[in-house]
């Protein structure tokens, strides 16, 4: 404890050493006196001892006895002097040594945690740009983007200009196999997609008898072609539902008039979900729907769209983009640039839209750019006229002003656009079906959806890229959307 103490009060750990050194050889020098002085008193005692009578010899031995207990007593006291002065040492020293030893331990975690956090201020600039800079997703979308690029023009570059433009068409099954009407895929079906390599068939309810058999006939369809093919159908819910009214067994879906009427798009989304499900257990990859058209007064589309409200509906129209297409089936936005405000149909003759440019901005326009930032992989485009959008009142399909400026240009659509049916009347009571293919293309579109004579347009568009009206390059641009969505379709697979 004086140690410690002394330490305390500044003393030198060599000035304690000489210290202890010398309070030992002081314990040892008073050992050796007590020892000596033992010994004197010994020696007087056995001189006076001698001179006793002999006789009291037992006595004198017992004295002994008790003088040798004595010495080693004290012996034994001087050891323990010195054993506990010794322990106060070590003691002192093991006290000494734990506080030293905790004091480098909390030295060392200090440096530790300063050492961590000078390396965490080093990495942070690093981390924060990691963070703000979205390159590296931008690269990952730019690589997807080559690959699907790349097998797209793996298909189509090697391609005859015959079958590149029979590419751009989708037509009925019966259009090429001239049959009455088409329940199977057989001999004939296999012969004329060997002629007629089209892009895709469609599907109505005369083609469907039950499960088991669409199931088979798509199947079969699809193998016997020599490219990836569209097999689509319209779908859209409620009454325009070519399969859920037919006899196959599903889940039948309320038209989007009374899925809308809520304004819950998660409905939206389920019932997009419910219809792409049965749709791509059956076979087919692309369904004509939803219906993006906002609703006005009297409209020709009753209880097709989902509503009135333009931002409801683009809300709606998204839901159901993304439940369509998370199924594997590719959806498609009709009928731009809205049909909603006109009393007509296209079926019956020719339709005009009387609202402003600023009008459909507003409202018209306000769905289809909300299903195109959903993902949808098809617009189609309606053939009803819209002198604000061209002033030569050409119908929206056959118009460049409407598919290419204001659809892709100013809507930012990349994906497919395809005509609506060119056999409608207010096509066919105007352009012969030769005009009516040449002009869709030329306008921008990359798909003829059922031409009114197939073979006609086919031929037609054919001469045209021969003679070079319409240049290989552009019937390129069109194969390639069409085969980036066949190619995604088949990675996603």
């Amino acid at each position: 404890m004086g140690k410690l103490h002394k330490r305390r009060r500044g003393y030198s750990d060599e000035e304690l050493d000489e210290e202890d050194m010398e309070f030992e050889e002081e314990d040892d020098d008073e050992e050796e006196d007590e020892i000596e002085e033992d010994e004197d008193e010994e020696d007087e005692d056995e001189i006076e001892e001698e001179d006793e009578d002999e006789e009291e010899y037992d006595e004198e031995e017992d004295r002994r006895a008790y003088r040798r207990r004595r010495r080693i007593r004290n012996q034994i006291i001087v050891y323990l002097v010195i054993f506990v002065v010794a322990a106060g040492i070590a003691g002192g020293g093991i006290m000494v040594g734990r506080k030293a030893a905790s004091f480098i331990k909390q030295k060392k975690q200090a440096a530790e945690e300063e050492k961590a956090k000078e390396a965490a201020e080093q990495e942070q600039p690093e981390e924060e740009l990691v963070i703000d800079t979205p390159e590296p997703v931008e690269e990952e979308l730019e690589e997807e983007e080559d690959i699907l690029g790349g097998l797209a023009e793996s298909y189509y570059s090697e391609m005859s200009i015959e079958n590149k433009v029979a590419g751009l068409f989708m037509v009925t099954p019966e259009a090429i196999t001239g049959v009455g009407t088409a329940t199977q895929a057989g001999s004939g079906t296999q012969e004329a997609l060997s002629q007629y390599a089209v892009g895709g068939l469609i599907y109505f309810g005369q083609n469907i008898l039950d499960k088991e058999q669409i199931t088979g006939m798509l199947a079969n369809t699809a193998s016997m072609s020599n490219y990836p093919i569209f097999l689509a159908v319209d779908e859209e819910g409620g009454d325009v539902s070519r399969v859920a009214n037919s006899k196959v067994e599903v889940t039948k879906v309320d038209d989007m008039a009374s899925v809308g009427a809520g304004g819950d798009a998660s409905l939206a989304a389920e019932a997009g979900e419910t219809i792409g499900s049965y749709l791509k257990e059956i076979g087919f990859n692309v369904d004509f729907a939803p219906v993006a058209d906002v609703a006005g007064e009297g409209s020709a589309l009753g209880n097709r769209s989902f509503g009135a409200d333009p931002q409801v509906v683009g809300e709606m129209v998204a839901s159901a983009v993304g439940g369509i297409e998370g199924t594997g089936v590719s959806a498609c936005l009709k009928h731009f640039p809205g049909l909603g405000s006109t009393s007509e149909d296209t079926h019956d003759g020719r339709v005009e839209i009387t609202k402003s440019i600023d009008e459909m901005r507003v409202s018209d326009f306000v769905p289809f750019s909300a299903g195109i930032e959903a993902g949808a992989d098809f617009v189609m485009v309606s053939h009803a006229t819209a002198p604000a959008l061209d002033e030569d009142n050409v119908p929206s399909s056959l118009s460049k002003k409407v598919i290419t400026d204001i659809l892709r240009g100013e809507l930012g659509f990349e994906g497919v656009v395809i005509t609506d049916a060119l056999d409608m009347t207010a096509i066919t009571d105007y352009y012969t079906p030769e005009e009516a293919a040449v002009m869709a293309l030329e306008a921008g579109a990359d798909m003829l959806l059922m031409p009114e004579d197939f073979e006609k347009a086919y031929e037609a568009v054919l001469a045209a890229v021969q003679e070079g009206t319409i240049s290989e390059e552009r019937i390129d641009e069109s194969l390639n959307r069409i085969y980036r969505v066949k190619c995604a379709g088949k990675l996603e697979n």
